[in-house]
């Protein structure tokens, strides 16, 4: 065992003592845990009876709240994610940021703070994203400076080290809710309303080909569990994400998931190609959880061939501009097509677009839901069934305002009553009986 740091009276201890002391602590106990071979709950108990051996032969007497937050954070260390445990483990947290080792923020009820916690320096950091992504198989360096991977519960890791992030190695950490959000839940919320799940739900049952279009953060994949979770059990579903984060509770499922290239650059397995691969896999239904590149282009494909009922996500702040990244993606499959062709593709493949935004007070809610009528010459018909209407800003900063239909019926009614859902018109209709859709 290697000489115990000597520490002064605690009264003059500086943090520096504490830190080398801590070292010391985590060194010994490490190394005392070297081929032990302890599942998860065992270890735990374990470190924390070695922990208190190696301190009491240290014969140093710190006071308890000292000593209770040393052990506290070595335990973090050696059997979670060091610092940022605490904030893994505070069902508030939606979501964490590492901006490099002193600034690390959350984001709890829609809103960003700044926390007190920090790293010991760029090596602290980097140490902790090795012990995320080294399990499963990836790696990050200076030649392959990004990575994406999830946590052991499910949640969403992504890590930029330098030379791409200049100030230092980053981590954001997308938390993966253990309690799944019902329809009913977001109706609570404000994010949409009775009227809007229940055409919402009548449109995924009659097989309706959907996408739901949203920037980062606004909730999309969490509307995507939702819209999935009204598949019938007797469908064959096939599911196909970066990193899994869907929670379909179907009995038949196939979730498929993307693979890095290997260290020389082989091996690598896209979302395009596991599109592709779905297709030979007898599917009733084809959830692919965002749609980025020249996978839109088989994914259309798809939809137009068949396999109807189809969803997806994308980032766009409207869905206007929805149409327009579904039009770039499929030209970044390389296939030389006219954009008159890619949008008669895009409007008899794609029925719905629901619209998800993150408003500016932190809160989420379904903006729009806009059917994709046709073509009128070389233009994308779309029309607005429900529209989002602010009328203000209330009391710290709350944005005020009115989830309203727009009294426009969708072309797709007969196709809703031949899977046996007859909405009244009342769920069309505003109060008033004003007409505020248009045909854009």
């Amino acid at each position: 065992m290697m000489a115990a740091p000597i520490l002064s009276n605690f009264t003059r201890l500086t943090s520096a003592d504490l830190l080398k002391f801590k070292h010391y602590l985590i060194e010994n106990v490490g190394r005392s845990m070297e081929g032990e071979g302890l599942q998860l709950g065992d270890r735990t108990e374990f470190l924390k009876q070695r922990l208190g051996e190696v301190y009491v032969q240290t014969k140093v007497n710190l006071p308890e709240d000292i000593r209770k937050q040393i052990f506290d954070n070595i335990l973090d260390e050696l059997t979670g994610f060091g610092p940022i445990q605490p904030l893994l483990e505070d069902p508030e947290v939606s979501e964490v940021m590492v901006n490099g080792p002193k600034k690390v923020y959350v984001e709890k009820g829609g809103q960003l703070t700044k926390t007190p916690i920090t790293f010991e320096d760029d090596d602290h950091v980097l140490r902790i994203i090795d012990r995320i992504i080294l399990p499963l198989g990836r790696r990050v360096d200076a030649d392959s400076p990004a990575v994406d991977a999830r946590l052991p519960d499910g949640s969403r890791v992504n890590a930029v080290i330098r030379p791409v992030s200049i100030d230092g190695p980053c981590i954001t950490i997308r938390k993966f809710r253990k309690d799944k959000l019902s329809i009913q839940q977001l109706v609570e919320y404000g994010s949409l309303t009775n009227h809007m799940a229940e055409f919402i739900r009548a449109c995924v049952i009659a097989r309706l080909n959907i996408v739901i279009s949203g920037g980062t953060g606004s909730g999309k994949t969490t509307l995507l569990n939702v819209l999935s979770s009204y598949i019938p059990e007797n469908e064959r579903i096939v599911t196909i994400e970066d990193a899994a984060e869907l929670q379909l509770q179907q009995d038949h499922i196939l979730r498929l998931e993307t693979k890095v290239a290997n260290v020389d650059g082989t091996g690598a397995v896209t979302i395009r190609d596991l599109v592709r691969n779905s297709l030979r896999m007898r599917p009733d239904r084809i959830v692919v959880g965002e749609c980025r590149g020249g996978e839109a282009l088989d994914m259309l494909q798809a939809m137009n061939t068949g396999h109807d009922g189809s969803l997806t996500t994308l980032h766009a702040n409207t869905p206007r501009d929805a149409l327009s990244r579904l039009e770039t993606m499929v030209l970044m499959s390389g296939m030389d097509l006219p954009l008159k062709v890619v949008r008669q593709q895009i409007s008899s493949a794609v029925d719905l677009i629901i619209q998800q935004t993150r408003l500016k007070d932190g809160s989420r809610k379904v903006t729009a839901i806009t059917e994709v009528v046709g073509m009128e010459g070389e233009i994308v018909v779309l029309t607005d069934i429900f529209k989002f209407e602010q009328t203000g800003i209330g009391q710290e900063g709350k944005i005020l305002g009115e989830l309203k239909p727009t009294g426009i019926r969708p072309i797709f009614g007969p196709r809703l009553e031949a899977a046996g859902f007859k909405l009244g018109a009342e769920i069309f209709m505003p109060a008033g009986g004003l007409n505020l859709g248009q045909r854009r």
